[in-house]
């Protein structure tokens, strides 16, 4: 932050301001929106587990050969799976989508914060063609 000084005009301060410490906090602001929201959806955590069963269900073979328990043990395994993937690849699908959103809306709002002085500028004038 710029400490204050006689010597400093409050014009200079208010641009540096604006165009350099602001922007500065936003970005800021913007790595960690991006940061939650990698750890919220845990998107990471998801792929490392994508091909695990679904909370962890799944049947034990038992002791000895049964065909018919080792085929029922193994479809009900494959479906545990299958369901986890399936739920873990939407959740993934969503926490990408979202952070496609929140690295767009940063990028809109710097823009639109680095342009605001600009739009001062215009709707000021417009507002004063207005009154003539």
């Amino acid at each position: 932050m710029i400490e204050a000084s006689p010597k400093t005009s409050i014009l200079i301060r208010l641009i540096v301001w604006h165009f350099i410490e602001a922007p500065k906090a936003i970005v800021l602001a913007w790595k960690n929106f991006l940061v939650f929201n990698m750890r919220y959806f845990s998107v990471l955590q998801l792929l490392r587990t994508l091909l695990s069963p679904w909370r962890k269900y799944k049947d034990s073979y038992g002791r000895g050969f049964d065909a018919g328990r080792y085929l029922e043990t193994f479809i009900g395994n494959i479906v545990s799976r299958l369901l986890g993937s399936v739920v873990r690849l939407v959740t993934i699908v969503v926490g990408l989508l979202m952070q496609i959103g929140v690295f767009l809306a940063g990028i809109l709002l710097i823009i639109g914060w680095l342009l605001l002085p600009v739009f001062l500028i215009i709707f000021f004038a417009f507002s004063i063609s207005i009154l003539l």
